[in-house]
């Protein structure tokens, strides 16, 4: 079956399109992927993933369907809440 795999930075995305057998997992469909050769810094087995826009909680038991897209999340930079105290404080 067909899947994508989808990792974005603020200067390089991409979206890798990989054939998985019947069952397999959103960790295997990673790995198959080879979306690490391409972005080094990601680790498979610990980096945050979600299937179309859902947060996956337990990567490795969780099976794919034909046409999902399994989306790797890099960590936040800042707490949202923090981000908007921040700019809140700039126009005060």
């Amino acid at each position: 079956m067909l899947v994508e795999v989808a990792y974005a930075r603020p200067d390089k995305q991409q979206i890798v399109e990989v054939e998985v057998p019947e069952g397999a997992t959103a960790i295997e469909a990673v790995k198959l992927s080879g979306i690490t050769d391409i972005f080094p810094e990601i680790d498979a087995d610990a980096i945050d993933m979600g299937v179309f826009g859902k947060v996956i909680k337990d990567p490795v038991a969780h099976q794919l369907r034909e046409g999902d897209r399994i989306e790797l999340y890099r960590p936040l930079k800042i707490d949202p809440k923090q981000a908007r105290l921040n700019r809140a404080k700039k126009k005060a």
